[in-house]
C-alpha cells in the first residue's frame, strides 16, 4: 500500500316483475253492481297499471340511449388509452433517457439564477440521474457554484465544509430587510464612513466572531425556513452564532458612498450580516448591492466555466464534436485535503462489497482518519482507518461517464 495524500353501476329496474295478481274468489257472492263497479274499478287500475309500463318503458329507453352516451365515453377512452392511438404532444421536447454521469461542474452561477434552477438546468444538460450543489448561492450573487453529479454527491459535504471566498461591494447610508439589494429601506442615514473608519473596525470581524444571521436566510425555525416566515410578515428571533472569518479586507473605498471587500471565511458565514453588522457600528448604515463567490472548498474561479459555455458544450457534443466529459471534474477533487491510500486488487475487492481490509505490513499507514482508497489510480471508496483495520464507508460505482483526463490535468 502506498499513501499519497370503480367504475358506478346501474341497478336493474325489477319494477315490471312485480305485478300483483287480480283477487277473485269464485266463491264469493256480491251484487252485480258491485260486481260492475269492482270491474270499473279494476279497469281502472289496469289503465292506470298501463299508464305506469309505458312511463317505465320510456324511462327504459332514457336508460339505454344513456347506457349508450356512456359506452361511446368508454369506447373513446380506451380509444385515447390505446398506445396505438397515441399521438405526438404539440410542443413538448422529446423525452430523454437518464444516464449515469460522474463528477463536478463548478458553475460560474450568473446574477439571477436562483442555486435549485441551476442544478436543473446542468442535470438537464447532462441528462444525468442524480445532482446537488454544494453550497446556495444568492440569486443576486455569481461565481462559484459547486455542482455534483452522480456519485460526486457522496463526497459534497466536504466542500460545504471548506472555505470561500467572496468579494462583495458594499452601498453605505441605507439598510434593508433582506441586507441586499432586493429588501424594503428599513433605516438611513446621511454618514458616510472614511476608508480609514472602515479598516480600522475589520480586526472586530476577523477570526472567530458571533453573527446573527439576516432573516431572509434560509435558517429552519421550527421546521420552516427563516425567509418564508419573514415573507409572511414575520418578526425571527435568530440566535448568534460562532463563524469563523479568516481574512477581511478593503479593498476599494470610492466617493459613490460603496466599499468593495474581500472576505476569506468558513462554514455558515452569511456576508449579507457583515455588511449590516459593520453599517451598524459605523452608524451609516449599509446593504450588499453586490457579490461574487470565487472559492469553495478546492475549487478556484479558473475552474469556473459560464452557462453560456455549458450550453454550447451540449450543443457540441449532441452533434458528434466534443464531448461534456471535458466540463467534469473528477470526483476525488472534492477529497484534496484527505489522504489518499492505493490498495491491492484483492483489498479493492474486499472493500468493494463493503468487508474491512486488515492493514499490516511495513508499508501500512501510521494514521488514523478518513482517507480515500484508490485502486489502479481510481477512485474506490472513503474509508476509515482504525485499529488496524481500512473500514469502508462510502464505496463508489464510476461506471458511466466521468471527467476526461485533459480535463483533469489542467488542475496540475
Amino acid at each position: 500500500m502506498t499513501m499519497p495524500t370503480a367504475n358506478g353501476v346501474i341497478a336493474q329496474q325489477t319494477a315490471d316483475s312485480h305485478d300483483p295478481e287480480k283477487n277473485i274468489f269464485s266463491g264469493e257472492s256480491r251484487g252485480d253492481g258491485q260486481s260492475r263497479a269492482g270491474d270499473d274499478e279494476r279497469r281502472a287500475g289496469d289503465g292506470e297499471r298501463r299508464a305506469g309500463d309505458g312511463e317505465r318503458r320510456a324511462g327504459d329507453g332514457e336508460r339505454r340511449a344513456g347506457d349508450g352516451e356512456r359506452r361511446a365515453g368508454d369506447n373513446e377512452r380506451r380509444s385515447n388509452n390505446d398506445p396505438r392511438n397515441k399521438q405526438p404532444r404539440q410542443n413538448n421536447q422529446p423525452r430523454r433517457d437518464k444516464r449515469d454521469v460522474h463528477g463536478w461542474v463548478i458553475l460560474d452561477k450568473p446574477i439571477g439564477m436562483t442555486s435549485t434552477h441551476a442544478v436543473a438546468v446542468l442535470k438537464r444538460l447532462f441528462q444525468a440521474k442524480r445532482a446537488g450543489h454544494a453550497g446556495t448561492l444568492d440569486p443576486l450573487a455569481s461565481g462559484g457554484l459547486p455542482i455534483a453529479l452522480g456519485e460526486a454527491t457522496k463526497t459534497v459535504p466536504f466542500v460545504m465544509d471548506g472555505r470561500k471566498r467572496y468579494r462583495f461591494t458594499v452601498a453605505w447610508g441605507e439598510e434593508r430587510d433582506t441586507d441586499d439589494t432586493e429588501g424594503r429601506v428599513t433605516r438611513t442615514s446621511e454618514i458616510r464612513p472614511s476608508a480609514d473608519a472602515v479598516r480600522a473596525l475589520l480586526p472586530q470581524f476577523t477570526g472567530l466572531i458571533e453573527q446573527i444571521p439576516p432573516q431572509y436566510s434560509a435558517i429552519k425555525v421550527q421546521g420552516e425556513r427563516a425567509y418564508d416566515l419573514a415573507r409572511d410578515g414575520e418578526t425571527v428571533e435568530l440566535k448568534p452564532r460562532p463563524v469563523e472569518i479568516h481574512e477581511l479586507t478593503l479593498v476599494e473605498h470610492g466617493d459613490n458612498g460603496q466599499s468593495v471587500f474581500e472576505a476569506e471565511c468558513g462554514k455558515g458565514t452569511y456576508v449579507r450580516a457583515l455588511a449590516r453588522d459593520i453599517g451598524r457600528i459605523l452608524g451609516c448604515f449599509g446593504h450588499i448591492c453586490a457579490l461574487r463567490r470565487t472559492l469553495v472548498g478546492p475549487f478556484r474561479e479558473t475552474d469556473m466555466i459560464p452557462l453560456e459555455e455549458l450550453e454550447a458544450l451540449c450543443n457540441r457534443a449532441a452533434s458528434g464534436e466534443g464531448s461534456l466529459a471535458d466540463a467534469l471534474l473528477p470526483v476525488e477533487t472534492a477529497l484534496d485535503d484527505i489522504p489518499a491510500l492505493a490498495v491491492t486488487r484483492a483489498d479493492a475487492a474486499r472493500l468493494h462489497r463493503g468487508q474491512a481490509v486488515l492493514l499490516r505490513g511495513r508499508d501500512a499507514p501510521n494514521s488514523s482518519g478518513t482517507v480515500y482508497v484508490t485502486v489502479a489510480g481510481r477512485l474506490l471508496a472513503l474509508a476509515e482507518i482504525g485499529n488496524g483495520e481500512l473500514i469502508p464507508k462510502r464505496v463508489f460505482n464510476l461506471t458511466g461517464l466521468t471527467a476526461s483526463s485533459g480535463r483533469s490535468n489542467e488542475r496540475v
